[in-house]
């Protein structure tokens, strides 16, 4: 049994997550696959350890016994990773691939500690999320981290944070915004390719709202042309220039008062970033890693 700590991690996450769905979408495995193995512990023990209830699992006072074990265990492997990684001793460019708004406004940040982790060189690339998962399956990526889930077959996707698309102007309006508001805008837009431009859409249009309608003055692609146009706008004209950005992109600027945000009245535009590579890489030293030091963060 502790020879197969990937079931014991398992277990681990089920805890954590209070939850076998919510399990299975951090891992990165089928629902039936996670019930599977925690079947396993309890037959491997001969005894019950989880309990689900209306409201999320209850650990039996076996399995209490048995997540103290887990959690010991899971701090020595996580302890021992570095010193496992310096006996591999591989010398190689680490390349990361990440979408726009990840690449450019979140993961500068961890650059550093990813390359301590696995004492090698990191490399990232930009660019559309289709298009970094192409390079996971042509092998010249390691690991995206992407906004939506281009769903492959041979690809890994695991669930990594939470992120909210906002409307943001340079000048001061309403943060609860009415149907009737959106057009009284001047709207710079993302292309039609892009996964922002694709979820703002099918959300506006769940509350009625056209955007064939909106008075469109400009289409860009990234989110950094989006916000220095936005942040280049008269901030004296009658109709506010606005748009739909990551909140991670516009976090400083909403912070020092130079971008204001605002929310559709009733409504928030939620999304999961993912963490994606290649099943073959699912058992790499160096991937899980990475991946695991990734999951660890809290931005």
């Amino acid at each position: 049994m502790l020879k197969d700590f990937a079931k014991l991690n398992t277990f681990l996450t089920v805890i954590k997550e209070k939850s076998f769905s919510k399990a299975s979408a951090k891992l990165g495995i089928s629902q039936p696959a996670v019930t599977q193995q925690i079947k396993f512990i309890e037959e491997y023990l001969d005894t019950k350890i989880v309990e689900r209830k209306k409201n999320g699992i209850k650990l039996t006072k076996e399995g209490e016994d048995l997540y103290r074990i887990a959690v010991r265990l899971e701090k020595a492997i996580h302890s021992s990773e570095k010193d496992l990684l310096k006996i591999i001793n591989k010398d190689f460019t680490f390349i990361l691939g990440s979408s726009y708004s990840i690449g450019n406004y979140i993961m500068p940040r961890f650059i550093g500690a990813i390359k301590e982790k696995i004492n090698n060189e990191v490399y990232m690339n930009v660019g559309m999320s289709e298009e970094l998962v192409d390079a996971i399956e042509d092998k010249k990526i390691d690991i995206a981290l992407i906004e939506s889930p281009v769903f492959r077959d041979r690809i890994i996707y695991r669930e990594w944070m939470d992120d909210e698309l906002v409307i943001f102007s340079n000048q001061p309006i309403t943060k609860q915004l009415r149907r009737d508001d959106m057009y009284t805008f001047d709207w710079i837009c993302r292309d039609e390719k892009s996964h922002t431009r694709r979820l703002t859409s099918e959300a506006f249009d769940e509350i009625g709202v056209e955007c064939a309608s909106f008075n469109v003055i400009g289409v860009v692609q990234s989110p950094t042309a989006i916000k220095e146009s936005i942040l280049r706008s008269p901030k004296d004209a009658a109709r506010p220039v606005v748009s739909v950005i990551s909140r991670h992109v516009i976090q400083d600027e909403l912070a020092n008062g130079t971008l204001y945000e605002a929310r559709v009245k009733g409504q928030k535009i939620e999304r999961k970033l993912y963490i994606a590579y290649g099943k073959e890489r699912k058992h790499d030293a160096f991937v899980d890693n990475v991946v695991n030091y990734l999951l660890s963060l809290k931005v």
